[in-house]
């Protein structure tokens, strides 16, 4: 069931499967970019073969799975190492063993999946899966930063959890879902890392305004733009630091090692966001926060019959705007606003009103855009006149397109 409107549909991602029990994880990967129109190929290492069997990938990706076996075979074209490599516009590597990740480090080729790497140009993913004794090896930790050195991989980092030998520690290979959100980032940007050096502070999520204890006046923000924002420009290189306004915390797990700074009313986001301002090179307000709020607390929970029949508000502070008076000339700072109907005439006024350098907004009144989506559109202004319309796209691919806008409209040499 092929998705034509996702950014990965119609390209070509290699899949090399290492031999670890995590390669079970790697089928629900190559199950969803089936799903999502990729054109898929898949290596087994001989070792990968003893967890999951080539006919499982087979199956899952709809056409054969290569094994060392079809790499020595009679060459009457090319040879399959030389054309998977060529043909591949990304590679993942998965799970990656402490053996593979020496091999790639010293440029070692045996097999066909190393011998794919050496004949290719894409970026690789690698997510490595194992024991926390061998992750913490000093050996595989010198390994681990020399293929950090090397622009043309992407590391995904272990997680911690229980691990098939019954301990629990650091060594899990990342979630199917952390590959699939890193394989849509690093096809989108191309694998560029634009961002290295800078630090970038987001907001998301909603806030809330607490009536008393158990009450509260909130918004139906879900944090998803944010995160795609913060997942984006980490994968672009940068420092990231998210203040999360009630984010379910399965959603924040899903994020790279971010700083995530956790809040729940407006004045906390205004304390996180006025705190770190001053170190962000850019800065993305993709929150939604309050507006008002009660006027009155009450301690104690109140009861229904002395619930108020009207409640008295007060404005709360305009976090955006006071950061924009706090804006330095080499900062940029992106707004959001979400709107119905007329989103451009309020964009623009926000824009000024605030002293943003350029303020996404978004529709909230669609189909699959605005709050709670996967899916988002909007239109991107700035000062300098621009107005550039986003068709509706997933939000990681979106952030990545106001990343891009960021660069080029506000820092143009970058």
């Amino acid at each position: 069931m092929t998705n034509h409107s996702h950014p990965l549909t119609g390209k070509n991602i290699l899949v090399g499967v290492g031999g670890g029990i995590a390669a079970y994880k790697v089928c629900e990967v190559v199950s969803h970019l089936f799903q999502l129109g990729a054109n898929l190929e898949v290596i087994l290492t001989e070792s990968a073969q003893k967890f999951v069997t080539p006919l499982t990938f087979s199956t899952l990706a709809r056409k054969p799975a290569s094994v060392d076996g079809d790499f020595w075979q009679p060459v009457y074209e090319r040879p399959l190492h030389i054309t998977l490599g060529e043909w591949a516009d990304l590679m993942v590597i998965a799970p990656l063993t402490a053996n593979t990740l020496g091999k790639l480090v010293h440029g070692l080729a045996d097999n066909l999946l190393t011998n794919t790497v050496l004949a290719s140009t894409c970026p690789i993913i690698v997510a490595p899966a194992m024991n926390t004794e061998m992750w913490l090896q000093k050996s595989v930790e010198d390994n681990w930063q020399k293929l950090a050195q090397d622009s043309r991989y992407h590391l995904l980092h272990t997680n911690t959890g229980l691990l098939a030998c019954d301990r629990i520690g650091k060594g899990r290979m990342a979630e199917a879902k952390e590959i699939l959100s890193s394989i849509e980032s690093i096809i989108v940007s191309k694998g560029k890392r634009d961002l290295v050096g800078k630090n970038i502070l987001i907001s998301a999520g909603n806030t809330r305004e607490y009536i008393d204890p158990v009450r509260f006046m909130g918004n139906p923000a879900t944090g998803k733009m944010g995160i795609a924002l913060a997942n984006a420009c980490y994968y672009r290189g940068g420092n990231v630091t998210l203040v999360a306004g009630n984010i379910n915390p399965e959603l924040l797990q899903l994020l790279p090692p971010v700083q995530i700074i956790p809040v729940t009313t407006a004045q906390e986001m205004e304390s996180a966001m006025v705190s770190n301002f001053p170190q962000a090179d850019i800065t993305y307000m993709a929150a939604a926060v309050a507006d008002v709020k009660p006027r009155h607390y009450a301690s104690q929970k109140l009861s229904k019959k002395s619930l108020p029949s009207s409640l008295e508000l007060e404005q709360v502070n305009d976090i955006v705007a006071k950061l924009g008076e706090m804006k330095q000339s080499s900062q940029k700072l992106i707004g959001f606003a979400a709107q119905t109907g007329d989103i451009i005439t309020p964009g623009k006024e926000k824009l000024q009103r605030k002293n943003l350098d350029a303020i996404v907004a978004n529709p909230i009144d669609k189909d699959n855009a605005g709050f709670a989506t996967d899916t988002n559109e909007g239109v991107w202004l700035d000062r300098q006149g621009e107005q550039i319309m986003f068709d509706r796209t997933t939000k990681l691919t979106l952030a990545h397109k106001i990343i891009d806008f960021s660069l080029f409209y506000l820092i143009p040499n970058t």
